[in-house]
């Protein structure tokens, strides 16, 4: 059985015991309130030092009066005896990577101007060094085996910036991405940057992007991912590119398959095996699968030849391939039903070990000196931290939450499953309001995910743990479409939404009411992003709800064409709209039988969203306030498809508890 962390333990005593503050005075923990968003901590990004004494680490905390996160690097030695903070600077720090010889802990900030650079910290001790200074931000960076140099993804600078902006002219075929805006002619390039001189040497020029170097053992060569094709927008056929670490090199394409060779999305670096042969990396599906296809982890020789996948017969998608240091086998992450475990393979093929499996999620790991691994690791109980691994157990090394698990009360989450009226078992998990009493009856809340190949997974989540603490007893499900249960499940709403899942959503509130959990006359649906969308379905063809909430949603599925960032998607999936209009018109049901919704309903969406645009939520609205039914719609200025102000974060939830309870708190 896999130990349960220490943390863990803690926030589990927390639930019937008092604690003490700082200064020893006992605290009572207490629900927890929208304000508590302000309060976590976000830890990320794990780095062990060359020899194993330290772990690198980013933690993002909120800045209330500048209303903005800010990310920080830590560290802690490998027995967890000393934490320091490292950098504190207002603009934040991320991407911390140690140096081949431990010295040098290298960052990214844009702590002098506007664009992102490379930063030194020398360890022992001194401020930090500015190593970059690029017109346009370094995206991503990786240090050359020798330390002498590093290989840098670097943005195009933005030149003109005058008083009146010009005319924005679109020539691309895709010509919208959320966060980033409208595309233009930049694009991302790989350089390398020599340490000693602070000389960049420009490696691949040209009207393509690249992505994810990877250096050589020998430090020769890279690897990269690149669409080095004419009108590369119109699909995501990602290439392995391999190229010389000198100027005027050629790069070499290393994979033709027709379909996303390690597609950025994954953030998945391209690994070489510690001898130079081979070359480790992603390979998805058929173009037509999109994100629907499974992650494969592959290998292929350095030189080209036939790739080899690993883990054909797994039917679960993997992530962020990692050699061991003699090279016999590859460490990976593997998403697996509501988890995400760290296991490993032989390198030559054979079967999978799971290091750390169970109700877990790894996020993110680094491995290091003597066979030392570190993960960033949450529970249902716990938010993430960084944790050493000790064979089979954990043992915390951050503990950046535990005074925030101290004063406050975590609600009991249970995993359950499920039938649908299909006959399909469904999986997802029950969050019991506090002092929850077996035999009572409580207003619930169907929450729904988005993506919608995504999950909901055995980790800690705030939103769900805030609806408990408000009384709800809350209900999610991973409805056919999700990912974490292989390729045809995933599959199974291809061009079809809003009907297998939403019967799978519906049948996880039968499952509540069924079980004497749920109060069927106060019943509330929601979700952002693809959760919106499936809101507008599901209330669509079912009316026992009582109020719903729809984030970031679309209904009118026509409006996104063009509007929105995903026209290469929807091509793909539904065909284009003047060929399969019938497919187009049926997806589009919610907005075009907008006559059958009766639940009160509450928009709400970023104004800058290129994701999901807000026109798609101004349409629903507009719809049912001309049908007379209640709703309300909430604008975010400024924001894309994720909010990022901490204070319209909190605002969002507050609005979410208020209509929720205007409906279902009778």
């Amino acid at each position: 059985m896999i130990g349960k962390p220490a943390a863990a333990l803690g926030a589990l005593l927390a639930l019937t015991s008092t604690t003490t503050n700082a200064q020893g005075t006992p605290v009572t923990p207490r629900p927890i309130t929208p304000a508590d968003l302000l309060q976590l901590r976000d830890v990320g990004e794990p780095e062990l030092s060359s020899d194993g004494a330290w772990v690198a680490y980013t933690v993002t905390t909120v800045d209330s009066a500048e209303d903005q996160y800010h990310s920080a690097v830590w560290m802690t030695s490998w027995d967890g005896a000393h934490t320091l903070r490292l950098t504190a600077s207002k603009q934040g720090e991320s991407a911390p990577r140690w140096s081949p010889d431990g010295r040098w802990l290298a960052f990214l900030s844009s702590r002098e101007g506007e664009h992102a650079a490379v930063w030194l910290l020398d360890r022992a001790g001194g401020e930090g060094r500015k190593l970059s200074n690029f017109a346009g931000d370094v995206d991503d960076y990786v240090w050359a085996p020798d330390g002498t140099r590093l290989a840098l993804i670097v943005e195009d600078p933005d030149t003109a910036k005058p008083k009146t902006p010009a005319p924005i002219v679109i020539d691309r075929f895709q010509f919208k991405q959320d966060e980033i805006g409208y595309l233009g002619k930049q694009r991302h390039h790989l350089y390398v940057l020599e340490l000693a001189t602070g000389k960049a040497t420009l490696l691949t020029p040209g009207d393509y992007d690249e992505a994810l170097p990877a250096w050589s053992p020998d430090g020769r060569s890279l690897v990269f991912v690149s669409k080095r094709r004419p009108d590369a927008d119109r699909n995501n056929n990602w290439d392995l590119y391999v190229i010389d670490a000198a100027a005027g090199a050629t790069p070499r394409q290393l994979t033709t398959f027709e379909g996303p060779d390690n597609d950025p999305d994954t953030e998945s670096r391209p690994a070489w095996s510690p001898d130079g042969h081979s070359i480790a990396y992603l390979q998805g599906g058929p173009l037509k699968l999109l994100y629907y296809a499974t992650q494969r982890l592959t290998t292929i020789p350095a030189r080209g030849g036939a790739p080899r996948i690993l883990t054909a017969a797994l039917d679960r998608s993997v992530s962020h391939p990692t050699w061991s240091t003699d090279g016999n086998s590859i460490f990976f992450l593997l998403e697996d039903d509501r988890s995400v475990q760290l296991a490993r393979i032989p390198a030559g093929g054979g079967a999978i070990e799971r290091l750390l499996s169970g109700e877990r999620v790894i996020t993110g790991y680094t491995t290091g000196a003597q066979g030392r691994m570190a993960v960033a690791m949450s529970t249902l109980m716990v938010p993430t931290e960084v944790y050493a691994v000790d064979g089979s157990t954990t043992r915390p090394l951050s503990r950046q939450n535990d005074a925030w698990l101290g004063r406050v009360r975590v609600a009991t989450t249970e995993p359950i499953s499920f039938k649908s009226p299909d006959g399909t078992a469904v999986n997802g998990f029950v969050v019991k309001p506090l002092d929850f009493h077996a035999g009572a009856r409580y207003p619930a809340l169907l929450r729904i995910h988005g993506g919608p190949v995504s999950q909901f997974q055995f980790e800690f989540n705030t939103q769900l743990q805030m609806f408990a603490s408000h009384g709800y007893l809350v209900v999610v499900a991973n409805p056919r479409g999700s990912s974490g249960r292989g390729e045809r499940y995933a599959t199974a709403i291809y061009a079809d939404w809003g009907n297998k899942d939403a019967q799978d959503v519906l049948a996880a509130v039968d499952y509540v009411v069924g079980q004497g959990l749920a109060d069927p006359a106060r019943l509330g649906v929601g979700g952002w992003s693809y959760g919106g969308i499936l809101t507008n379905y599901v209330i669509a063809q079912d009316r026992r709800f009582k109020a719903a909430i729809s984030g970031a949603s679309a209904s009118n599925i026509l409006a996104g064409y063009g509007t929105d960032e995903y026209v290469r998607e929807y091509e793909a999936e539904l065909g284009v709209p003047w060929k399969s209009t019938d497919v187009w018109l049926k997806l589009s049901f919610p907005f075009l039988h907008a006559d059958r919704i009766v639940t009160p309903t509450l928009f709400l969406c970023g104004d800058k969203d290129f994701n999901v645009p807000l026109l798609n939520s101004e349409q629903m609205y507009q719809a049912l306030r001309s049908l007379g039914v209640e709703t309300e719609l909430v604008i975010y200025p400024g924001q894309r498809h994720a909010l990022g102000k901490p204070s319209y974060l909190k605002d969002r939830m507050e609005r979410y508890l208020a209509w929720y309870d205007k409906h279902l708190k009778l």
